[in-house]
């Protein structure tokens, strides 16, 4: 029944608040039956209906793509945001991941205070993602699948259709002749979803017809007891999380129970804008809690690199190596580190009278700070200061021809101090992670 979709979205919007909507739309059969079905909808005309399209610029068809989006959107008079955005190709999590995450980040940008913004998932795609979610060893809310309302940016995320399936947007796109984008990319089997979609998926429907119904089944129940959990280990978390420094209680965090020590590690992951972590990295970090006293253990995953020190979990992006050899000439102006930090004086403005070289740690350098009366190592000093291992290898040193005269913002020397005394600032050194 062509409708089914029109009928759906009318009960979803008059119980859901009255908030403005933003359609992602991709030009896809879902986000198109998606679009147009809102679009003959007073309801959600009233809301200040319109409609943004991310450009991968992954497909030599892309700006074409874009180009059918909005048109398709003026046709239907509703406004439409075209935004290009760069996917590294290189990145660690893949490429199906890095493109959702420069996706997502454009719609956030584009997302209005308490705006919602919509998706096109439905029934098909839980099933997909909870089948994927537990090849992947997820607990309790990860096989509870796509929650059809989340916070996303400075709105919420909404899936209005996650109850419909497949078929019936087909059925309405089919029964409305509207034109849809095919993405070559949605048929390659090489790609984990669509291995599943294709190949997997319809074999097991065909020895269990009822495994979709039963699925969704089970994520209902997962989801129920993913937020059960979460009512126990979300006040945990506020414990163990210091703000100041984004980091973990190791102690505290080990004596939970398996059922909320996951969850809570993972919350704690995506906060930071981080992954998590996938069955073997779980069994390496409770292998690597019990390290011996001075070994720095590191565990890595798809971008994301948890260290283990001082009894705290440190959570960081995944950083390429850095060279030690890096060096550059610096006379106050910001300065760019390989790690992705900065380098700057206190005050925007000010210039050195004297040009300084900027250069990285090769080992056994020493500095007598400011008062006092001996020369030291730069590892005691680090040591001293707590500094977390990772930032070391990126920290600016400070020289005037082969004399070491300040450690970035945190030891100085005389003859530096009297130099920046001069040019009426200090320095400022912000780490990049």
């Amino acid at each position: 029944m062509t409708d089914a979709l029109p009928r759906h979205l009318l009960a979803a919007l008059t119980a859901a608040p009255a908030a403005p909507l933003l359609v992602a739309f991709s030009g896809g059969p879902d986000s198109t039956a998606l679009l147009h079905a809102l679009a003959h909808l007073p309801q959600a005309r009233a809301r200040g209906l319109r409609a943004a399209h991310v450009d991968h610029g992954l497909h030599p068809d892309s700006a074409r793509w874009a180009a059918h989006c909005a048109h398709f959107c003026q046709a239907l008079a509703v406004p439409c945001t075209t935004v290009r955005v760069d996917v590294p190709r290189d990145d660690s999590k893949g490429l199906e991941a890095a493109a959702r995450h420069a996706r997502h980040a454009a719609l956030a940008d584009l997302l209005h205070d308490g705006e919602w913004l919509l998706f096109g998932h439905h029934r098909d795609d839980q099933v997909e993602t909870v089948l994927l979610k537990l090849l992947r060893g997820a607990g309790p809310e990860g096989l509870g699948g796509m929650r059809a309302q989340r916070p996303f940016g400075t709105g919420q995320l909404w899936r209005p259709l996650l109850e419909l399936p497949r078929a019936t947007l087909l059925d309405y796109v089919a029964a409305h002749r509207l034109d849809c984008i095919d993405d070559p990319s949605n048929a390659d089997t090489r790609l984990a979803r669509n291995r599943l979609r294709h190949e997997i998926l319809p074999g097991l429907l065909r020895y269990w017809p009822q495994a979709s119904d039963s699925i969704l089944h089970s994520a209902a129940l997962s989801r129920d007891a993913a937020d059960a959990l979460r009512s126990q280990w979300l006040p945990m978390f506020d414990t163990l999380h210091d703000r100041a420094s984004g980091s973990l209680d190791l102690p505290g965090w080990r004596t939970l129970l398996p059922a909320l020590r996951e969850p809570l590690l993972d919350h704690w992951l995506h906060t930071r804008g981080l992954s998590a972590p996938g069955t073997a990295q779980r069994r390496q970090i409770e292998r690597q809690c019990d390290a011996r006293a001075g070994q720095l253990p590191c565990v890595r995953w798809d971008g994301t690199e948890l260290h283990i020190w001082k009894q705290r979990l440190w959570a960081l992006p995944v950083q390429v190596p850095i060279d030690p050899g890096w060096q550059q000439d610096w006379n106050g102006e910001p300065l760019a580190l390989p790690d992705g930090g900065e380098l700057a004086l206190t005050v925007p403005a000010a210039h050195l009278t004297e040009p300084l070289q900027v250069r990285l740690r090769q080992g056994g350098e020493r500095i007598r700070p400011t008062g006092d009366s001996h020369t030291r190592e730069l590892r005691n000093l680090f040591q001293q200061a707590q500094m977390p291992p990772w930032q070391r290898a990126a920290c600016p040193l400070l020289y005037a021809g082969d004399e070491l005269i300040a450690v970035a913002d945190r030891w100085i020397s005389t003859r530096s101090a009297e130099l920046f005394d001069r040019a009426g600032a200090q320095p400022r050194w912000r780490p990049g992670r």
